[in-house]
């Protein structure tokens, strides 16, 4: 039995607001604590010495995961467009935010052992999908400038899978977490990575497939040719005022 679109749209939206859950919480948690004035403990002291990259960082990563899983609703886009735009210009700074106080607490918070050293194997990763992720964003930002909805939605979705590892990366890190003898800086990095990786497979996938690329065309020359009735309606009204 083959589901319908609009419970494919619903459940993608729900299985990204599922993966998003833990690390939301966990942000929650860790800004609650800190505005209660947390006691410093080697595990937190960076963040209690110099809290506003990680509170930046949370509320940015919080806004870009949520709002973007509601944004690639094929039908909460068409009924409701101006929530869409709005939420849109919400969703742009807190994703460029989060990017970049990212790679702000890489390079200069105290980083725990199993991150190994700052320019190690996931401090260049950190630092490398960091830049990307902000790039994506403002590279897809400038394409819905110019009425470029295809390029807009390819590059909002490879930065969206970036900022969506942390999700992935419960699933891939969080097991090992569990052991007795965890993983150490390399195996920890290694499986950080393959989130990654899996997010960047599956954006590339959604992206290059035909009846998305169709879809996308088709969403592209409909936004067009609305606007172009909406122009026409606006001159009209001038030429008879």
């Amino acid at each position: 039995m083959r589901i319908s679109p609009i419970w494919t749209a619903r459940l993608a939206t729900a299985g990204l607001l599922l993966l998003s859950a833990v690390p939301v919480i966990a942000g929650a948690f860790r800004v609650t604590t800190l505005a209660a004035g947390a006691e410093a403990t080697p595990e937190n002291a960076r963040f209690v010495e110099v809290p506003l990259p990680v509170v930046v960082h949370i509320i940015g990563a919080t806004l870009f995961c949520v709002l973007g899983a509601f944004q690639f609703h094929p039908g909460l886009r068409r009924r409701r467009p101006r929530w869409h735009r709005l939420s849109g210009r919400v969703l742009v700074p807190s994703g460029v935010a989060a990017a970049l106080s990212g790679m702000w607490m890489t390079l200069f918070y105290d980083l725990p052992e199993h991150d190994g050293t700052r320019f190690g194997v996931l401090g260049v990763m950190r630092l490398v999908l960091g830049a990307f992720m902000a790039v994506a964003i403002l590279i897809s930002f400038r394409a819905i400038l110019r009425r470029d909805i295809v390029r807009h939605r390819a590059w909002m979705i490879r930065g969206y899978a970036i900022g969506m590892a942390a999700g992935t990366q419960v699933l891939t890190v969080g097991p090992s977490m569990g052991l007795a003898d965890p993983p150490g800086p390399l195996g920890h990095a290694m499986l950080m990575g393959l989130a990654w990786l899996i997010n960047i497979l599956v954006a590339e996938w959604i992206i290059r497939r035909p009846e998305a690329r169709r879809r996308a065309r088709a969403s592209a020359a409909a936004q067009r040719r609305a606007s172009g009735v909406q122009s026409g309606a606006i001159s009209d009204q001038t030429s008879v005022s």
